[in-house]
């Protein structure tokens, strides 16, 4: 079980490397030639969805290895279910560049996914049992196909992401363009928080704490990162480590405030490095990247992606969830907030549909809407699992 574990470890890595080569070539292959859609690819397009497809196989090859190793799907926890979701982003970019041979797509596709992988690479990566309520054939089934769902949407995000980036004018500062900082600062807060988290992490950071818990018992917490804010009437007992500037309520989970705190305050310096460097907004940083990409087709993969995710996250999210919540509590329905989060996902990609098709959302209101889905996602992903007491927070 070991020596497989190892070899999917080092499956991922490799893969993980191959999307940070790919992305670099798709920025050749726009850099070179400035290819327009109608273009044929270039030999650094070439050699870009060749990497990508290389480090797809990787992954693949690490998730059978893993499962293999585990006895199970490797999706029971959060490590494995988000990098198997990177995995699918990586798998309907590739099938949807396959029909419309659009580098620039790779572009931000390529990124998107590493900064999940490297995201999920902060959780614990142990190979653990499956506890009674996981023990189940529907893990995989209810499991893979929601996120494969999601991460078939997440391709409605990124066109959507490209549409506004080149679309909305940046050389006057409006809402939108301000609306579209703020997805960039997002995105640049999660890259603080790999980097923060990996830094520590390397550096064996530790500092326990002391404190009275909601029931007004005592208890004691562990800090990962340098502790700004610290538990309720928490006594540092780690000497030489940092002590908090200020104490939290019972009821608010200081732990994880502290890693909310510190990677905002990475993703605020790296948007202000690169706002003193270049003197431009991000988005105006990358529209020349865009320039020559069609409007209209990035307008349709946005849409297409929704059509082709949205059914296959109903089936995963919603009706193989409900028939193994049925099978496994007895009950379809129970308002779990991971379900109440489901339910809303569906009906939001569901008025994205009626929006588009009946009242001709196309272009700009359209990219917009399928920013807040993915955004409605990603909550789902993190914050259900992270914060929100449930019964899917075993993940």
């Amino acid at each position: 079980m070991s020596d497989l574990a190892g070899v999917s470890s080092t499956l991922l890595y490799a893969a993980f490397i191959f999307y940070l080569v790919g992305t670099f070539l798709f920025g050749g292959s726009i850099r070179q030639k400035g290819l327009r859609d109608d273009e044929r690819l270039n030999r650094w397009g070439i050699f870009a969805i060749t990497a990508t497809i290389i480090g797809f196989i990787a992954q693949l090859g690490y998730f059978f290895t893993r499962w293999a190793a585990a006895g199970h799907a490797p999706v029971s926890n959060l490590f494995e279910f988000i990098t198997f979701f990177g995995m699918m982003v990586v798998g309907a970019f590739i099938l949807i560049f396959f029909i419309y041979k659009t580098a620039i797509l790779g572009l931000f596709a390529l990124p998107i996914a590493v900064i999940i992988i490297a995201y999920a690479s902060m959780f614990p990566r142990e190979i653990s049992p499956l506890i009674p309520a996981l023990q189940s054939d529907w893990l995989h089934i209810h499991v893979t196909t929601a996120a494969a769902g999601q991460g078939i949407l997440a391709i409605s995000f990124i066109a959507g992401i490209i549409y506004l980036v080149k679309n909305i004018d940046q050389s006057v500062s409006t809402k939108k363009t301000k609306w579209l900082e703020v997805i960039m600062f997002t995105i640049l807060s999660v890259v603080g928080f790999i980097i923060v988290t990996t830094s520590f992490g390397l550096a064996n950071y530790s500092a326990s704490f002391e404190y009275v818990n909601k029931e007004e018992a005592s208890a004691v917490q562990e800090f990962t990162l340098p502790a700004l804010v610290g538990p309720n009437e928490g006594v540092l007992v780690t000497e030489g480590k940092m002590e908090p500037f200020v104490d939290m309520p019972a009821f608010i989970n200081a732990n994880k405030l502290n890693t909310v705190l510190w990677s905002l305050a990475t993703g605020t310096l790296l948007y202000l490095l690169i706002r003193l460097l270049f003197k431009k907004r991000v988005a105006a940083l990358m529209q020349p990247l865009v320039r020559n990409v069609s409007s209209d087709l990035l307008d349709e993969i946005s849409y297409r992606s929704v059509l082709i995710g949205f059914p296959v996250f109903t089936l995963g999210a919603l009706i193989f969830a409900m028939i193994w919540a049925q099978i496994a509590w007895t009950r379809f329905w129970g308002w779990d907030p991971k379900e109440v989060w489901a339910l809303i996902t569906f009906l939001f990609y569901a008025a994205f549909l009626h929006l588009r098709l009946s009242k001709g959302w196309h272009g700009e209101r359209s990219a917009w809407l399928s920013v807040v889905g993915f955004g409605i996602i990603m909550f789902n992903t993190v914050a259900v699992n992270l914060v929100i007491a449930g019964l899917h927070s075993y993940a």
